[in-house]
């Protein structure tokens, strides 16, 4: 499932877990619409483990519907697709940074006794996610450069290293929605509504956040331990 002219940095869910799996675990419509891999068993983790959360995720998947307009439509850091997502959500499902100091305590290996004892502070800080409700978490990316996923996937990594989470989902765009697709959609609108000059498909980059730069990463393992599904929206999502 690859776009046309895409590098070589990509991946195409090497070392996802078999779908024979999990695929049983969502509704039809829902895998009609959307690309799913699943890493470390994470979508059995939530299907079973966090039932009502993975219920609000298929409620999520099943309402979602992007326009073209919208697609073709500027909107900076967080544009009309991703502000429109976010609406889906309910509002216990929020943005969560983590914090944490670290006590650390030396013992004497023969006596027991402590040598000395200290606090390393802000041991983990800053890391954020964009969605969270109880040990799930949660982030969107629509279009940014793909090194947002890094960051993702560092801060699934520090939750789950810390306890905090024990699955993470990314929500993105699909290996489906390539070049091709977004040829389809002619020019970018300008704030008026009007037919720009700009392509659409030049917003769209190889090297913009879509499902084959995530699956090179999940291959890599850079969300360490973390078990990680992978959601990829398709055209069928597009009315």
């Amino acid at each position: 499932m690859r776009g046309a002219g895409l590098d070589l940095d990509v991946s195409e869910g090497r070392i996802a877990d078999p779908q024979a799996g999990y695929r049983h675990l969502f509704p039809p419509a829902v895998l009609e619409r959307y690309e799913i891999y699943s890493y470390r068993n994470a979508a059995g983790i939530l299907a079973t483990g966090f039932p009502a959360q993975f219920a609000t995720l298929l409620e999520i998947l099943t309402a979602l519907r992007i326009t073209r307009t919208q697609i073709r439509t500027p909107g900076g850091s967080k544009g009309p697709i991703v502000r429109h997502i976010e609406t889906l959500f309910p509002p216990d499902w929020v943005e969560a940074r983590i914090n944490a100091d670290l006590h650390v305590r030396l013992v004497d290996a023969r006596g027991g006794g402590t040598i000395r004892r200290y606090m390393r502070r802000g041991y983990l800080d800053g890391h954020r996610i964009d969605f969270v409700n109880g040990k799930v978490a949660l982030d969107l990316e629509w279009n940014s450069k793909d090194q947002t996923y890094d960051r993702d996937l560092a801060a699934f990594a520090a939750f789950y290293e810390a306890g905090a989470i024990d699955v993470g989902i990314i929500l993105t765009r699909g290996a489906a929605l390539d070049s091709a697709f977004f040829r389809s959609l002619g020019r970018v609108l300008d704030k008026d509504g009007r037919e720009g000059r700009e392509d659409v498909y030049r917003k769209f980059g190889a090297s913009t956040t879509w499902m084959g730069k995530l699956l090179y990463r999940l291959d890599a393992g850079r969300n360490g331990g973390c078990p990680v599904l992978a959601i990829g929206i398709t055209p069928a999502c597009v009315d």
